[in-house]
């Protein structure tokens, strides 16, 4: 019995607490602040709060950067039109990725990442028509992985006091819901990583439990999110094997060992189908992302020289500085806690993709990828931090690991939420914002990269790149680098170009100019993909991969 179980006013307020009006008692003698008190303790009440919280913070975030022009056709825009052909029970083409890529005609976005998972946010579109349905979905998305976090902590300190419990469910939910990877990766626009955080959880939680059929039910949908998340899978179901010998319970071992083996074989198989089969079937390049050409010039090669030569898959390690930086940055904030536990085999695969990785983007935590390891990396955490509870300095490291993994989060997105002038686009910007409103509906444009997004729900755009495509509008700046383009006085030259081939100006601001066409008359390099294009990956500048927080 609590001590808000019996008062000895039960029909008057408490003598002491006379100067309160507003603390009434109920029928039972409970307080409004008992009954506060209460609410607070609730462990719904908690779980409510913390999914609030992070569902406010990731929207604010990625609000925050649509309001400022932040967030670019690569990738909302492509992802904008991908899912509205979704909405109108069609395949998910994006001009934007293909006419820049040069993909033949018939391609989608399956072809380029297997992502059909992506559907489910069609829906939105039917209630509101707009970009920002995305933001809206991925912050749902990520705020649906705190009650599984909590679950989670709950199962991994089920042998701990009632409070050291409750305390441990509420880090992990504010390291979860406020974590860096989950904030980039809001800052950064729409990605498939929105599904994939919310299933790696539930697939962890459930296995947990033991409910091995929805474990793989998620596994399944994780494979469904990105092709080689079915490598994660696989993983898992290696984990699954090597706890199942710790189990005495016979039964219980069979049945672990049963779903372990079939998601270590159906996961990277899965991954399998899908690079060499169904990701060329909807358009795709095989080995179009291939970006190990260290280790070989394809799969195969590759796998042969490291059987041969093993140096040759450290070096591929260690070969740029932020390879190790990115590394230490990953397990250094979590106090290399992880590394404890069984479960660290899932990430393995997705880190071995980005270190070993030639495409300085995959080396930086500015993107979105770290928010595939996060579900990972913190159910690691909360294992061995349940298995050691009963330690001081165990208790401290876990206390300390989510002090850390929030305060990175305030230079990597949540402090700009605090600073007005961060909601305000920059001279550039809002003039890119002001040409696209100029821009009729129903008209085909090639536009530059920021305002792309802008114009995918009411117009047939483009990205302005290195190609002239001959559309009606072209939305472009003339003074300040924008992706694709290497330089700002490529922009200059493409403006000169069009002006002296059948385009002018019908209007100027801040370095941002829109050309409309007014004749026929082709424009030299002009060009639009046909059948036997043959698409290409964009070179990477040379100022990307020399800084850990900076993409």
């Amino acid at each position: 019995m609590s001590r808000h179980d019996v008062t000895p006013y039960p029909d008057a307020l408490d003598p002491g607490d006379t100067a309160d009006a507003g603390n009434t008692a109920d029928a039972g003698g409970r307080t409004s602040a008992d009954r506060f008190a209460d609410l607070r303790s609730s462990p719904r009440a908690r779980t409510i709060a913390f999914t609030v919280l992070c569902f406010a913070v990731c929207l604010a975030i990625g609000a925050q950067q649509w309001t400022t022009a932040q967030l670019g056709g690569f990738d909302l825009g492509i992802f904008d039109q991908g899912v509205r052909g979704y909405a109108h029970f069609g395949l998910p083409v994006s001009t934007l990725k293909s006419y820049h890529h040069e993909f033949p005609p018939g391609f989608s976005l399956l072809g380029d990442h297997f992502s059909p998972v992506i559907a489910l946010m069609a829906p939105l579109y039917w209630l509101w028509d707009d970009p920002r349905s995305l933001l809206l979905g991925q912050a749902l998305c990520f705020a649906a992985g705190v009650p599984l976090i909590r679950r989670i902590a709950d199962r991994c300190f089920a042998d701990a006091d009632p409070r050291t419990a409750r305390r441990a469910a509420d880090l992990a939910a504010l390291a979860y819901g406020l974590g860096w990877p989950l904030l980039v990766a809001s800052r950064g626009g729409f990605h498939e990583v929105a599904f994939a955080v919310p299933l790696t959880l539930l697939m962890l939680e459930r296995g947990l439990a033991r409910r091995y059929g929805t474990a793989a039910f998620a596994a399944l949908l994780l494979c469904c999110t990105k092709e080689d998340m079915g490598l994660a899978v696989g993983a898992y179901g290696l984990v699954l094997l090597l706890r199942a010998r710790r189990d005495t319970e016979p039964a219980r071992r069979r049945r672990a060992v049963r779903w372990g083996t079939g998601l270590l074989l159906g996961g990277p198989l899965a991954s399998v189908v899908a690079i060499a089969w169904l990701v060329p079937a909807m358009g795709g390049v095989p080995g179009y992302y291939w970006n190990y050409q260290a280790l070989g010039e394809d799969g195969g090669s590759a796998v042969a020289n490291v059987l041969s030569d093993p140096t040759r898959l450290l070096s591929a390690l260690v070969d740029a500085p932020l390879k190790p930086l990115l590394l230490l940055w990953i397990f250094g904030t979590l106090f290399l806690l992880p590394l404890r536990s069984a479960t660290i085999l899932c990430a393995l695969p997705l880190l071995a993709e980005r270190v070993l990785s030639s495409n300085p983007n995959h080396w930086s935590v500015a993107r979105h990828y770290d928010a595939f390891l996060w579900p990972i990396l913190l159910v690691a955490a909360l294992e061995v931090l349940g298995r050691h509870h009963d330690r001081a300095l165990t208790r401290r490291l876990g206390v300390a690991a989510a002090a850390v993994t929030v305060a990175a989060a305030l230079p990597l997105g949540a402090a700009n939420l605090f600073v007005p002038a961060y909601w305000q686009p920059k001279a550039s910007e809002a003039a890119l914002l002001r040409g696209a409103a100029r821009i009729p509906d129903g008209a085909s444009v090639e536009a530059d990269n920021q305002a792309a997004p802008r114009l995918t729900a009411r117009t047939d755009v483009v990205l302005v790149d290195e190609k002239p495509r001959g559309r009606e509008y072209v939305l472009i700046r003339a003074d300040k680098r924008s992706f694709p383009f290497r330089t700002d006085r490529e922009q200059a030259a493409r403006i000169d170009l069009l002006l002296a081939h059948g385009y002018r100006t019908l209007w100027s601001e801040d370095g941002v100019v829109l050309l409309h066409r007014e004749s026929t008359e082709p424009v030299p390099g002009e060009h639009v993909p046909g059948p036997d294009s043959t698409p290409y990956q964009d070179e990477v500048p040379s100022d990307v991969g020399h800084h850990l927080f900076r993409g």
